[in-house]
């Protein structure tokens, strides 16, 4: 089944103000109404959309950066896509949880890419790093339930949503950013 292509109304902060709907007149501060001709949402499923290979052509055509956050990343594709981003030039960042490392395949993936000079952050905090969400450009902010692995790909019943819309990929991009800052929560990792 190919992507579905969906134009939706998002929900930014607590609540959708959307004149004519019971409490419609109603606004708050953190509530922002986006139109939704101005969003566009594909929803990959897998494992028949095989939603990694159609990751690894969003991030070949990435010109400014990529900041992933990931809690399984060991896809060789994808891994090889965001190698060849960087040595292109793109601002190629990556958070994942710390924990994960002990998998041979994530560590060997996480590996290559500080050997290429890709920086690496790890959760120093006792919960898990668990986002699934990957932000490019300004411009598409793709999330669900999906990991950046094999089995993810081909066997596992996942979800990925590809947003393309600035508002929500800044607002995605500032979230990643205020992550990577934070040094009480993150470090940066290197292969010991």
């Amino acid at each position: 089944m190919n992507g579905l292509r969906l134009c939706i109304f998002f929900w930014i902060g607590c609540c959708v103000v959307i004149p004519g709907w019971p409490g419609g007149g109603v606004s708050t501060t953190s509530a922002r109404e986006v139109s939704a001709s101005s969003v566009s949402v594909d929803v990959w499923y897998a494992p028949e959309d095989r939603p990694l290979q159609r990751v690894v052509g969003i991030y070949e055509r990435a010109t400014q950066y990529i900041y992933v956050a990931v809690y399984g990343m060991t896809f060789p594709p994808a891994i090889k896509a965001l190698l060849a981003a960087h040595k292109r030039g793109v601002d190629v960042r990556i958070i994942t949880d710390r924990q994960r490392l002990n998998d041979p395949k994530q560590r060997a993936a996480m590996t290559a890419l500080r050997e290429a000079g890709v920086p690496v952050k790890v959760n120093r905090h006792d919960g898990l790093m668990h986002l699934k969400q990957v932000v490019i450009d300004d411009q598409v902010n793709m999330n669900g339930s999906m990991n950046h692995t094999g089995s993810g790909n081909r066997y596992n019943d996942e979800r990925l949503d590809v947003i393309r819309d600035r508002a929500l990929s800044v607002k995605a991009r500032d979230k990643f950013l205020s992550m990577w800052r934070d040094q009480a929560r993150f470090e940066d990792w290197n292969p010991s």
